[in-house]
């Protein structure tokens, strides 16, 4: 067995080890890192290759996890063309965005007041930032025929292009085709006045599996803490911070427990397909009898980077708010605690009236990026990640050895209403 002790002293904070095992050390972690660091996209054998490689190393710990198949949407794409003004932009085509041509004029859209979108209409149209569930069905509705969508950096040495899908419950069966250029071709496009396009879509669409890995540590009640982490990654990157690293914070956390006691049951589920809608934690989810006895949701989504705050959002009563913020200041450890919706698995939870509190270190932009190539090992401190998942294992070891758990189980009004506007059932009004 092993012991943590945790110091102070003035008023900064470390943290000693005392380790005996197979206690994951700084050094231990950053090899996890290295074995990961390949793309695994939801529903690609790489990904049920990491799922796999979890599983053994749970079994390390003495362990034994399950690995659970989810049926997810999946696509090849044979053939992607943008041809703009007759010259062809290097594309890639939206995945599961059906097959078919359409050329028509090209409008780029700069805003979405009602004068910008009823200009869409017959058009092949370019938008900024991501194609959410209400710019799309702004499209539809103002008779647009095609999008085209843009990413990456104008100051970036690199031209990539990230592979984006149309998701199930953003079309809704109502399809057009679309594709996605790299951003220098896109600020060209406009430099040039590009009038008139064609997109040129064939793909072949198919059911396929993602998998959760799921580990059951029974205490002494029925009732059980749910932790989550994913551990897919987008088409670019190899998901180091964003998630390997939530993923390594848990297995740290079921280390911790598997040598020490816990009156609450425990359940670590690493969920496969986040990044393509938190798939694996809806499909989770979907099972309500699964979530009767669970008191709250823990979710870990990029910790340990070098540079960043720690924080914690929390959809639920805005006690854990201030309960969270006394603990960081009872352990010297600095964390910035907000009442909110968290885009990750713990969300799912919450829509279900789970309480639900997701952790991040979450780094400026200029020193750590996601969803993209620059997502390494390069951005993580293995004595960062120590650091981080021994104040999640304190406030995990108060919740799981709570004579009651002290957080209620019911939603606020306020998140409620969040997880409307967040899970696309009510549209946030206009600031």
């Amino acid at each position: 067995r092993r012991q943590r002790q945790m110091c102070i002293r003035d008023r900064d904070y470390y943290i000693e080890y005392k380790k005996g095992g197979n206690a994951m050390n700084a050094e231990q972690i950053m090899k996890i890192f290295a074995d990961t660091a390949y793309i695994r996209t939801g529903g690609s054998p790489e990904e049920l290759r990491t799922a796999q490689y979890l599983q053994d190393k749970i079994a390390g710990l003495g362990l034994k996890a399950e690995i659970v198949p989810l049926d997810v949407p999946m696509s090849r794409i044979q053939e992607a063309v943008l041809q703009v003004g007759g010259v062809e932009v290097t594309c890639k085509g939206y995945l599961c965005a059906g097959s078919g041509e359409v050329k028509a004029p090209f409008y780029y859209l700069r805003d979405s007041s009602p004068y910008a979108l009823s200009k869409c209409r017959g058009k092949i149209v370019m938008i900024d930032g991501y194609l959410g569930y209400w710019v799309y069905h702004d499209l539809l509705e103002n008779g647009a025929v095609g999008f085209v969508t843009y990413d990456g950096n104008t100051n970036y040495a690199d031209r990539d292009i990230d592979q984006r899908e149309l998701r199930s419950y953003v079309h809704n069966g109502n399809r057009i085709p679309g594709v996605n250029i790299n951003a220098k071709d896109a600020v060209e496009l406009i430099r040039r006045g590009a009038s008139t396009a064609k997109i040129a879509l064939k793909q072949e669409e198919y059911t396929g599996q993602s998998h959760n890995v799921v580990l059951d540590m029974p205490g002494q009640v029925d009732e059980y803490i749910a932790f989550t982490a994913h551990y897919d990654s987008t088409s670019l990157s190899q998901g180091a911070y964003d998630n390997m690293s939530g993923s390594l914070g848990i297995l740290g956390i079921a280390e911790h427990f598997a040598a020490h006691p816990h009156r609450y049951g425990l359940r670590f589920i690493w969920c496969g397909s986040e990044e393509r809608g938190l798939l694996g934690s809806k499909a989770y989810c979907a099972d309500e009898e699964k979530l009767k006895n669970c008191v709250l949701n823990i979710n870990l989504d990029m910790i340990g980077c070098i540079m960043g705050k720690f924080i914690s959002c929390v959809t639920g009563e805005e006690k854990l708010c201030h309960y969270i913020s006394y603990l960081g200041d009872e352990l010297g450890f600095p964390v910035e605690v907000k009442q909110d919706v968290y885009s990750s698995d713990s969300t799912p939870f919450a829509d279900k009236g789970v309480p639900a509190v997701s952790f991040a270190r979450i780094a400026p932009p200029n020193t750590a990026t996601i969803h993209n190539r620059y997502d390494t090992m390069a951005l993580m401190k293995g004595e960062q990640m120590v650091l981080d998942t021994d104040f999640l294992i304190a406030f995990a070891e108060r919740m799981a050895n709570a004579a009651r758990c002290p957080v209620a189980r019911e939603m606020p009004e306020n998140m409620k209403e969040k997880l409307d506007i967040y899970l696309c059932r009510k549209r946030a009004p206009k600031q």
